[in-house]
């Protein structure tokens, strides 16, 4: 008979963003679409906040937040300033949000012996070098989200010794903003458009990230991980795959990154090859990641189901 565990404290910050509604869910019905959550975090006591909730770039209240609840055993960070072109326009606001809120957690973390999981992307790579990145490759960011998420990285590793930072790319989940909701809709009200064919990376389901964040956050294999659905294909590719799934006539034309950046020059610069090895997840708990595709056709068979649950709440 295993001796008797106290239930897992845990919180979530970023709690109403495509990762934060998964963790949700999954901690809920302890199922991810890959299988099962591990059994630890059944009857865990879970507090969910996003911004409105608590602002983690302002220290004096991530300390009061947390001094009003009993102590953590786990902090999942996924809250974070994304909109790429907007991290360029607002470096400062980006910094705060990306590394300066993490540095607060991560030092909370450290006074209360707490885990924390910081998630992070493939930004943190140039994205000059044709093959998919390792967790031993130097960064090189291009664009101020990839400075500002590194800077986020560095802090809360140098902070909390029980960290670890979460690398992913090109994430969709059933709720929010994300590049598969953006093509459903011009699909619906376009004939035609153009998406970029020469930037190459991994689509990741937030539901497959959420179960792997709950595996490594099981373990005391602190450090740097790569999670990202398994394969490389480019942002015309991906497209392509969603319309068909959706089962939309409109069609997707290749333009290339100098094209695209003639008809919107605001926008920043992005990596060409982002693409992502789960090198440090297959060394550790396993590879569970699924084939990008393989997750994508999931999404299309659940999001039914999912949005109308949701929608019920």
């Amino acid at each position: 008979m295993k001796p008797f565990q106290k239930p897992l404290h845990i919180l979530i910050t970023g709690s109403h963003g495509q990762l934060g509604c998964e963790l949700q869910r999954l901690l809920s019905t302890l199922q991810a679409e890959i299988g099962p959550v591990p059994s630890e975090y059944a009857n865990a006591h879970v507090d969910y906040a996003d911004l409105e909730d608590l602002d983690i770039s302002d220290y004096e209240a991530v300390r009061a937040y947390v001094a009003s609840r009993d102590p953590y055993d786990l902090v999942i960070n996924g809250a974070a300033m994304t909109n790429v072109d907007g991290c360029e326009q607002h470096e400062a606001a980006a910094f705060s949000a990306n590394a300066q809120g993490p540095l607060n957690l991560a030092r909370i973390c450290a006074e209360q012996g707490a885990k924390l999981v910081q998630v992070s992307t493939d930004y943190v790579f140039s994205g000059t070098e044709v093959r998919p990145r390792t967790e031993d490759d130097y960064p090189c960011p291009i664009s101020a989200y990839g400075r500002t998420k590194l800077a986020g990285e560095a802090l809360v590793l140098a902070q909390n010794p029980k960290s670890f930072v979460v690398r992913t790319a090109w994430l969709y989940g059933y709720v929010g903003k994300n590049f598969v909701q953006t093509m459903i809709g011009l699909g619906k009200t376009h004939d035609q458009i153009s998406v970029v064919c020469d930037q190459m990376g991994n689509p990741t389901s937030a539901n497959d990230l959420a179960y792997e964040i709950l595996r490594i956050a099981q373990t005391q294999s602190y450090g740097i991980y790569h999670v990202t659905n398994e394969g490389t294909c480019s942002w015309f590719d991906f497209a392509s795959a969603i319309m068909k799934h959706a089962q939309l006539a409109c069609k997707v034309v290749a333009c290339t990154s100098q094209e695209y950046k003639r008809m919107n020059p605001q926008a920043a610069q992005r990596p060409c090859y982002s693409s992502l090895e789960n090198a440090h997840l297959a060394q550790t708990i396993g590879n569970e990641m699924r084939p990008w595709s393989d997750a994508l056709a999931s999404y299309f068979e659940h999001i039914e189901y999912v949005q109308s649950s949701l929608s019920a709440h």
